[in-house]
């Protein structure tokens, strides 16, 4: 390559443009590991003798040690319900002396890098996945994974990959049958993308079946944000003005489903009856009061951890899926029952 000041020693980076591969696929490539295609080793090969690249020793004796190093991906930074799941980890990392490094797959990608890729370059010695990336992104990656949450597209891609989670299903369903136990039956559901929200839908739908119900649900197609829930939550209620219930797939959902009930001065007047989920410090703002399935991420968090050092000692294990059972934590946004906190 050439610049203006002269030739310039060709990087990964260009290597892995010319092959049309990521970054890590090439590092996996120089070291001559296993489960790489030959049509992408033959590409990588051809791009490295293309361009005369030739890798640092440096920086391989430096991929083979360990950093004691780990990198968590979390979807978006605006949703405060992975600040337990921090918790938890550094619990266990900490004082095990590994350091914790977060990043936002949104932001990143918005800004065109690739978060995974980011991780690998500060080689990491293992990842945590609490977000829901392309599969693509998630192709190759050398080092450990384990799963914190309920991620259908991170297990579909890692299939052997540890998964540490709490029971959504479970969970919706504590949610629906609190309301249900109230009193409610005409209960709608808020919901939005992604396994979390996937699998708190089902357990909502499962719930009102067993009650003869019909279920009532909207925002599937959106984020799991305030936007959408308020937009969401004011489809359902124009759609089903005699709701009396609503279950919502987080507390940020929550949020802009009470703006939508406030906006039509439900709030005031007794109803409906909210239920959230994470358990978030949202909810426990006196101003919301709002009750919600506490999925206990700080638990998921330390037994995520563990798992990630269980395997960094033994790779070979055989994967390990571990389920939290949740709780309900009842405040005032469910009007007639008794407030826990």
């Amino acid at each position: 390559m050439v610049t203006r000041e002269g030739p310039t020693r060709p990087t990964i980076y260009d290597v892995a443009q010319r092959a049309g591969v990521s970054k890590s696929l090439v590092s996996l490539v120089l070291r001559d590991a296993p489960h790489v295609s030959p049509a992408r080793r033959q590409a990588v090969l051809e791009a490295i003798a293309e361009l005369g690249y030739r890798p640092s020793s440096a920086a391989s004796a430096l991929a083979s040690q360990q950093t004691r190093a780990v990198g968590v991906l979390i979807d978006d930074f605006r949703n405060p319900w992975f600040v337990e799941l921090l918790a938890g980890l550094r619990s266990v990392l900490d004082p095990a002396g590994y350091t914790v490094s977060v990043a936002d797959f949104q932001l990143d990608t918005a800004s065109g890098r690739n978060p995974v890729d980011g991780f690998l370059a500060q080689h990491a010695d293992a990842l945590v996945l609490a977000a829901e990336p392309p599969a693509e992104l998630l192709e190759n990656v050398p080092v450990p994974v384990v799963v914190a949450g309920t991620r259908e597209l991170g297990e579909q891609a890692l299939p052997t990959a540890d998964v540490v989670a709490g029971d959504d299903d479970r969970g919706g369903e504590l949610a629906t049958r609190h309301l249900l136990d109230l009193g409610h039956t005409a209960v709608g559901h808020v919901t939005g993308r992604g396994g979390p929200a996937a699998h708190r839908r089902r357990g909502y739908e499962r719930a009102m079946r067993h009650a003869g119900l019909e279920p009532l649900v909207a925002g599937a197609g959106g984020e799991t944000s305030e936007e959408n829930g308020y937009t969401a939550a004011t489809e359902l209620l124009a759609g089903h003005p005699g709701l009396t219930g609503l279950v919502v797939a987080n507390d940020v959902m929550a949020l802009g489903a009470l703006a939508a009930l406030d906006e039509r001065g439900l709030t005031a007047s007794g109803g409906p009856a909210v239920v959230g989920y994470d358990n978030s410090p949202l909810a426990a703002y006196r101003h919301l009061a709002l009750t919600s399935v506490d999925p206990h991420n700080r638990e998921i968090g330390a037994e995520a951890a563990r798992t990630l050092l269980a395997r960094l000692r033994d790779p070979d294990a055989e994967p390990r899926r571990y389920l939290v059972e949740p709780s309900l934590v009842v405040r005032a946004s469910t009007p007639g029952a008794t407030a826990q906190g």
